[in-house]
C-alpha cells in the first residue's frame, strides 16, 4: 500500500505533473475527511480517469462521497462507484 507521497511521486513518474493547488486539494480532502491513504489514491485515480486531468472540486467531492458512505478500501470504492453509476469505468 502506498502512501500519498508515495502515489504522487508514481504519477509524477508517468507524467502527469500537479500544480501545487492540485497537491493543496488533495491534502485537504485527505485531513477533512480524515480517509486512508487507500482511499485518497483511489479517489485520485477515479479523479483523472474521469476528468482526464486533477479537478480539485471533482476529487473532493468524490472523496466526500466515499467518507460518508464509509468506504474503506480500495475494491469498495471501485464497487460503490460502479453501484452508484458515479463514472463510467
Amino acid at each position: 500500500m502506498r502512501t500519498v507521497e508515495d502515489y504522487l511521486h508514481f504519477l509524477k513518474g508517468k507524467g502527469f505533473q500537479f500544480q501545487e493547488d492540485a497537491i493543496g486539494f488533495i491534502f485537504f480532502g485527505k485531513h477533512y475527511t480524515n480517509a486512508s491513504d487507500e482511499i485518497i489514491n483511489t479517489a485520485i485515480e477515479m479523479t483523472l480517469k474521469a476528468q482526464k486531468s486533477f479537478d480539485g472540486s471533482f476529487y473532493v467531492s468524490l472523496l466526500e462521497t466515499l467518507a460518508s458512505n464509509r468506504i474503506k478500501t480500495r475494491s469498495g470504492a471501485i464497487k460503490f462507484i460502479k453501484e452508484k453509476e458515479l463514472l463510467a469505468l
